[in-house]
């Protein structure tokens, strides 16, 4: 059994003591010593789930204490790769894993340490929601959840994951509607808007290779200006083609800037400086509960869909490891999930949040029906007015359309490349 210095120390004056009888004497006791009894779990991610709400929650709720660093997702992907003795939980997307896998920076989750593992819907087991529904290129996550016998990740069930499956949803871009003509759900908007001419110098991007890659490349294929095999599998050939597309669209200045955080993608619209935008949910209706009528686009070639992964760092052990445990279990356990529900997000096992949540808030956030009050988000602010409904519909149809999953192709390194020499150029 190895002890640490403090446990040596404690181990021999305990020793001495029983040895050595000693005469009472309250004028020479030591001073007591307070050792912190709740662990800290130091969570690494980003603005989309590290947030101030949930943090005082979960301590209140487990007994722990949380220690949240949030960034932007390159930034967060780098250190986690890099630094896994920096960080006990990691909190991203699927389209991570590979790369944290790959660098050993994430242990095996015990399955059977995830209390509510049954409850978690097929989306993440099997790849889909529905069996109609389309899997989208890319990587689906359930292609990375599992941890196969020989070490590699793949769909077939194992008593190891990789990640927990918890909050996700499909991504697409915002348009503010009292600039841009409202276009028809599924119909008619399409994400070759994002190169119109009309709103050049007025459109901005996420900041991240594995996905605002995918907005631009199927932007491009929507336009017409080009067409990939395989969307989410892009060969070097077709990044080569689809840069030289966006080059003459860099040079003339159409796009107005690229966004790191959910924060600084409302500040571009709110100022006017965009008009249509790589977005993220909880942007939208934060736009929305300031008053500006952004629109969450449905676009007809589908969406480019994400699912959040919370990993356990290779660094973590004992009574922390223990309590980072907790903290994944409370995430599924239905406060949470309603919660994430009123920023527009999904939870893997919904019908538990369901008792956390209004009839009407269920009924618009997951069935898709218009709201029969006014809806308040998670800030405390109306994001929803009576009888609107949500963008892009329910749950389930929202999940019948995927076009690509977030996804490091096996030409990351150099879709890496050309990103940064695209943005810096």
């Amino acid at each position: 059994m190895n002890l640490n210095r403090r446990e040596m120390i404690g181990a021999t004056l305990a020793t001495v003591a029983a040895s050595t009888p000693i005469a009472r004497s309250t004028a020479f006791d030591p001073p007591t010593i307070h050792v912190p009894t709740k662990p800290v779990v130091r969570v690494l991610g980003t603005h989309v789930t590290l947030q101030e709400d949930l943090r005082v929650r979960a301590e209140a709720d487990l007994g722990i204490q949380l220690e949240f660093s949030p960034g932007g997702s390159a930034e967060v992907l780098h250190r986690a790769s890099t630094r896994p003795e920096t960080f006990d939980l990691y909190e991203q997307w699927s389209n991570s894993i590979r790369v944290l896998w790959q660098a050993g920076a994430i242990q095996p989750i015990e399955r059977n340490r995830i209390r509510y593992w049954d409850e978690i819907n097929p989306l993440t087991r099997v790849g889909r929601l529905t069996p109609d529904a389309k899997r989208g290129a890319g990587d689906a996550p359930n292609k990375l959840l599992f941890i196969q016998p020989d070490g590699t990740l793949g769909g077939k069930a194992t008593d190891h994951v990789t990640f927990l499956p918890y909050v996700h949803n499909v991504d697409s871009f915002g348009y503010d509607a009292a600039v841009v003509p409202q276009g028809i759900p599924y119909e008619t908007e399409s994400w070759a808007w994002l190169l119109d001419e009309e709103w050049a110098g007025r459109v901005a991007i996420v900041n991240e290779p594995t996905i605002g890659l995918f907005d631009l490349a199927l932007a491009v294929q929507a336009k017409g200006l080009a067409e990939f095999e395989d969307i989410g599998n892009l060969s070097e050939t077709d990044l080569e083609t689809l840069f030289k597309v966006l080059e003459p669209y860099r040079q003339s200045g159409h796009f107005r800037g690229v966004w790191s955080s959910v924060p600084a993608s409302v500040d571009l619209m709110s100022r006017g400086e965009a008009v249509i935008e790589s977005m993220f949910s909880p942007a939208v209706f934060d736009l929305k509960g300031r008053g500006i009528d952004c629109v969450y686009a449905s676009p007809k070639e589908g969406y480019r869909a994400w699912h959040g992964v919370m990993c356990l760092s290779s660094k973590t052990t004992g009574p922390v490891k223990d309590a980072a445990y907790e903290y994944m279990n409370w995430w599924l356990s239905g406060w949470p999930g309603a919660f994430i529900a009123r920023q527009g997000y999904y939870i893997s096992n919904p019908q538990r949040s369901r008792e956390e949540l209004s009839s009407a808030e269920w009924d618009y956030w997951y069935q898709g029906e218009p709201a029969e009050t006014d809806l308040l988000g998670t800030t405390g602010q109306v994001v929803v007015k009576q009888g609107h409904s949500r963008d892009g519909g329910s749950y389930e149809k929202r999940f019948s359309n995927i076009a690509v999953w977030n996804t490091v192709m096996k030409s990351y390194e150099a879709s890496l490349q050309h990103w940064n020499e695209f943005l810096s150029g």
